[in-house]
């Protein structure tokens, strides 16, 4: 088989040495730029976002000095669908999503998948830190942890595939991103010190709500602050510009600790309690894809509910087609609906799902 592969590049210092270490290993590839968005569009002028100008031409740059076709892919239109519109409408029933696991899911590893297959290309090759092995003894393809600690991204990759991870090359998984950028500088890469793109792509300094009023052309209406025996003690902005376990910029003071401890989006109330009401030790999640073979019985795992999280030990167990119960040793605070929740057994991605 003719080894060929697009190389999904960001204009970022990864997606730039992923390319330079798949050309080492024989692929013939083409560099791709995914026009994701317009950044005038979304609002955003944040030089640490991506799907800039000149991102596009960082990515070009890296491409023509590796002597490799590169070309721009315009995805507006199925990121506008599948990302930002659920991005928009989660928040707006109360949850809190995780748009860049959708992106993965949809964008990279579905519409970028499906133009490579139209191509006749074998593989789809992206700069995170994760790790992609097949395990012989029962012809599964298997989603580990990045050897970089700081930088692994397995979190966000969950709801690959077997065919997905057959025919996706992560060539940084061994890497430290300090080696990267080293890897990135000797081989005279114009990113090699650029910085690390942060927060969400399309959201101008983290404001989301900011984004999704000027998104929907819609004002965000203020309700009332509801105490846990639902009577009114206060008024809220907007229930979309509170998250779960919020203390700060509440905007009002009630001489003790107060934190969101519930949102309520079709009468936009957010219930404020103490927080001890924060923590639950069970969750359940839906659109749960298993990497490993699916167990029959319950079995002990480690579980993170944010990425930036530490992981807890939990036990899993499925209770219909798709959907999951996480059980952990000890409750957590602030599990928010919306947020994915990945398990773990050490270095190994077992699978994960959309908390509910």
């Amino acid at each position: 088989m003719e080894k060929k592969a697009i190389i999904a590049m960001s204009g970022g210092v990864d997606s730039a040495v992923a390319a330079l270490l798949t050309q080492k290993q024989g692929f013939d590839c083409i560099g791709i730029t995914m026009r994701l968005f317009n950044n005038e569009d979304v609002g955003v002028v944040n030089q640490k976002s991506c799907c800039s100008l000149e991102d596009a031409a960082l990515a070009e740059q890296a491409a023509n000095r590796l002597n490799m076709p590169f070309y721009v892919l315009n995805m507006s239109k199925e990121f506008n669908e599948r990302v930002i519109d659920n991005f928009v409408s989660e928040y707006q029933r109360g949850a809190t999503p995780n748009p860049c696991v959708d992106c993965n899911r949809h964008i990279k590893f579905k519409s970028l998948f499906d133009k490579a297959a139209a191509l006749g290309i074998n593989y789809v090759v992206t700069g995170h830190y994760a790790i992609i092995e097949r395990d012989l003894s029962t012809d599964r393809f298997l989603l580990k942890k990045g050897v970089d600690p700081a930088k692994d991204q397995s979190y966000f990759l969950y709801a690959m595939t077997q065919h997905q991870l057959k025919h996706t090359l992560f060539p940084l998984g061994n890497f430290t991103k300090e080696q990267t950028r080293k890897i990135a500088a000797e081989n005279g890469f114009a990113n090699a010190a650029k910085p690390d793109s942060q927060d969400i792509c399309f959201v101008q300094n983290g404001d989301y709500s900011a984004f999704i009023e000027q998104y929907t052309n819609q004002p965000i209406q203020s309700g009332d602050f509801l105490d846990s025996q639902n009577n009114v003690i206060g008024k809220h902005n907007g229930q979309i510009k509170y998250t779960i376990g919020q203390r700060k910029g509440l905007g009002i003071a009630f001489g003790t600790p107060m934190y969101v401890v519930s949102k309520n989006p079709q009468n936009n109330t957010v219930t404020l309690g103490e927080e001890s009401q924060l923590f639950t030790n069970i969750l359940y999640a839906q659109d749960f894809n298993w990497i490993i073979k699916p167990p029959q019985n319950p079995i002990k795992v480690t579980a993170k509910v944010r990425y930036t999280q530490k992981e807890q030990p939990a036990t899993a167990q499925i209770i219909s087609h798709d959907k999951v119960k996480v059980e952990f040793s000890q409750p957590l605070r602030a599990i928010a609906s919306g947020q994915a929740v990945v398990l773990y057994e050490n270095n190994l991605v077992l699978g994960g799902g959309t908390i509910i």
